[in-house]
């Protein structure tokens, strides 16, 4: 073949495969976003305005972006995320509304009805800021949601029971806002639910006695609860939060959950013994002051290595471990007896105080706080008598103990104590004997 011919063939070649190309390359362009969800985003925007800031420059304003004679707003709008380029038309996926970022102050105004022709919407986050009024109950009709998350603003009124319906939900985080009502039996049904997150409004009612069966995380501090704990709590539950509510009962509920790492119900009225299957090294957090619980702690097996004069450097040390950022706070409880030996070995912050505990304080305590797995110990406002020291042996600076206000005399240097264990180093004798004797002190 003539070398013109086949330079004309190579040519017509390259432009054929440069033109497939750019149709594919040109789908973005040629393939916009569905006018419906370009018709809700504009709506969206007018309802919502960024509020100024002195500390971000206008530039940094999350609604800069949205410019509505852009040809891909996919692909320039701050904040969302469409679907495939392949598809005709592109559709909203995730709507995250607000910078988030720290110097500034977020979004004003309200959430849009618009919101829900966003159809195939999987994903709506609403960053801090101060939008006020109510959740809309259309969300109910985007059937795709996995993920609502409308925190740290000023949203009113009650969650829309629509948003309980929603067969993929898998996180809903409403938490700091200024919601009231109740959580409805229904939520049960919600068998995608992984995480909920109401924590900081004004809800009130009992939880229900039904719960997402799959739920990993319930936080519901910080609200008007009433009631007891559920009846069938769910057996993968992890992070249980239900701390400053007006919650009653005993503890019982409890004992089955095996799989709990976190959980904090302090500052209720929950009354009775606590659970022995809760002394677990699993659980790194354990917080369940101001409460009514009276009882003793269980013992448990201890595998502490003694530690005695002898020994020449604390780090040869074995202690049973709950974990760095551990945490057991059982104070001001009614809670009686001697201190269990082995149930606390380790926990690195660990507050007893303001109760009714008796006798000495038990070694294995002490060996924690010189090896330095123990690093603050609050035992003020008991009724011990004794906290054996190793004279020979020096605590580690970073330790905190308070011993004061109970039935000895603390020893020198073990006086760091918050403002609130008062000044008094120990009780008058005739409380000690009041209450060694089984009278009642105040």
């Amino acid at each position: 073949m003539h070398k013109t011919s086949r330079s004309f063939l190579f040519l017509l070649l390259v432009l054929f495969l440069l033109h497939s190309l750019s149709k594919i390359q040109g789908l973005p362009q040629q393939n916009s976003i569905s006018p419906i969800d370009l018709s809700a985003l504009q709506q969206i925007e007018n309802s919502l305005t960024d509020v100024p800031s002195s500390r971000a420059p206008p530039s940094a304003r999350f609604f800069t972006s949205w410019d509505f004679s852009s040809h891909d707003p996919c692909s320039t709008f701050a904040g969302i995320t469409c679907s495939s380029p392949f598809l005709n038309p592109r559709r909203l996926t995730s709507l995250i509304l607000g910078t988030g970022l720290s110097g500034s102050l977020g979004l004003a105004g309200s959430l849009s009805p618009s919101i829900s022709n966003l159809t195939e919407l999987n994903q709506l986050v609403l960053n801090p800021g101060i939008v006020t009024g109510p959740i809309p109950a259309q969300l109910g009709s985007l059937r795709n949601l996995r993920v609502i998350s409308l925190t740290n603003n000023r949203l009113t009124g009650s969650i829309p029971l629509s948003i309980y319906a929603l067969p993929n939900l898998h996180t809903l985080d409403l938490s700091n806002n200024q919601l009231w009502g109740s959580i409805p039996p229904g939520i049960s049904h919600l068998d995608q639910l992984k995480v909920l997150v109401l924590a900081s409004n004004r809800l009130s009612g009992e939880i229900p006695n039904e719960l997402p069966t799959q739920l990993l995380h319930l936080d519901l501090k910080n609200n008007f609860f009433s009631g007891t704990l559920p009846a069938r709590m769910p057996l993968s539950i992890r992070y249980l939060s239900a701390s400053g509510n007006s919650m009653w009962g005993p503890l019982n509920r409890l004992e089955s959950l095996s799989e709990l790492v976190y959980l904090d119900i302090s500052m209720n009225r929950f009354s009775g013994t606590i659970p022995p299957s809760l002394f677990r090294s699993s659980l790194l957090s354990m917080l369940l002051q101001r409460n009514n619980l009276s009882g003793g702690v269980p013992q448990q097996k201890n595998t502490t290595t003694p530690l005695s004069s002898s020994s020449s450097s604390s780090s040869s040390l074995k202690l049973d471990f709950y974990g760095e950022g551990s945490i057991v706070d059982l104070s001001h409880n009614m809670l009686t007896g001697e201190l269990p030996a082995g149930a606390f070995s380790g926990v690195e912050t660990l507050f007893l105080n303001n109760n009714r505990f008796t006798g000495k304080v038990p070694k294995e305590y002490v060996e924690s706080l010189y090896s330095g797995g123990t690093k603050t110990l609050y035992l003020q406002h008991n009724y011990l008598t004794d906290f054996p020291i190793i004279s020979d042996l020096k605590l580690p600076d970073s330790v905190s103990v308070c011993l004061s206000y109970n039935c000895m005399v603390p020893p020198v240097g073990l006086t760091a104590c918050p403002a609130s264990a008062g000044e008094q180093l120990s009780r008058p004798a005739y409380q000690c004997s009041k209450f060694n004797n089984g009278g009642s002190t105040g």
